[in-house]
């Protein structure tokens, strides 16, 4: 029933349901749908407006959080994730990830994945190269990538076309981000979430709708985000808890470094092919391959 995987990431011609997922690592948000019978305006006041209490307090939680996490030197966290795949039939599917994400600024990043199916994924980057590794398939996808975390991340989802849900969440860049892209921003509720008290934010932006709760005190972690993607048909939602969250993690470097397990070969970023095609057929070197 599952059509072409749309969730999931292809690194090769011949692998196109290869999914990327990480960390925090899409670009991502989440939004609220109205109910049928709403006639109110929306909680979520225009930009043009002035700012109420309510709305300029949520905006300094948000900051507050976004400027905790990018400041964050290490740290490590499990997330539970699930998302929604349109079918042919017009019906939403929902599938579900487990990640584990570690990342030791600048230049060590490591996501762990596994889909509901049992398929099993890998992103690493030690500071020099972006690896992707899919065990079942005995294949990685490696390209050289100088410059830390930042731009491994803007690189893997611009240049190589890769989906990486919440990758923002990852970089140092998300204060600018979050407040570049978000257009309005509403607080919701005080409420509880696997029993810390949080508070409950709803945010819009261009083509996502978000919402996110975030821990009380001095520590202000994502526990849990949900992004509605408006512009994509059916308006699919994506859902993500955080737990386990460790911000000082034992890291070895070893943990961002890939080592080819015998057997395993080496093949092309989707978005490298073209370029593939018109320079001609790549060396062993690059590819891994003996003839």
């Amino acid at each position: 029933m599952k059509t072409d995987r749309q969730m999931k990431i292809g690194i090769a011609l011949y692998l196109m349901i290869l999914i990327l997922i990480l960390i925090l690592i899409a670009p991502l948000a989440w939004a609220q749908k109205e109910s049928p019978g709403e006639s109110e305006p929306s909680k979520i006041s225009s930009t043009n407006l002035p700012l109420t209490e309510e709305q300029a307090a949520a905006k300094d939680i948000l900051k507050r959080m976004a400027e905790f996490l990018a400041k964050a030197q290490k740290y490590s966290v499990n997330v539970k994730a699930s998302y929604e795949v349109l079918q042919e039939s017009g019906q939403k599917i929902e599938f579900g990830e487990n990640r584990k994400v570690i990342v030791n600024r600048p230049n060590g990043l490591r996501v762990e994945a596994e889909h509901s199916d049992g398929e099993k994924h890998f992103v690493l980057y030690d500071g020099k190269e972006i690896t992707v590794f899919t065990p079942a398939e005995d294949v990685y996808a490696q390209i050289t990538k100088i410059g830390g975390i930042d731009e491994a991340v803007m690189y893997f989802l611009r240049d190589l076309g890769m989906r990486l849900p919440l990758a923002m969440l990852l970089t140092s860049r998300l204060p600018e981000e979050l407040d570049r892209r978000t257009q309005t921003l509403d607080y919701v509720e005080d409420t509880v979430v696997d029993g810390k008290p949080v508070h409950h934010l709803a945010g819009r932006t261009e083509t996502v709708d978000y919402q996110v709760w975030i821990t009380k005190g001095a520590k202000p972690l994502p526990l849990q985000i949900v992004l509605t993607y408006k512009s994509v048909e059916g308006q699919p939602d994506y859902r993500a808890n955080f737990s386990n969250w460790d911000l000082n993690p034992k890291i070895k470097n070893t943990l961002f470094a890939f080592t080819p397990p015998k057997g395993v070969r080496k093949i092309a970023f989707a978005a490298q092919l073209p370029k593939i095609a018109h320079e001609g057929p790549a060396s062993e070197a690059q590819t891994g391959e003996q003839k």
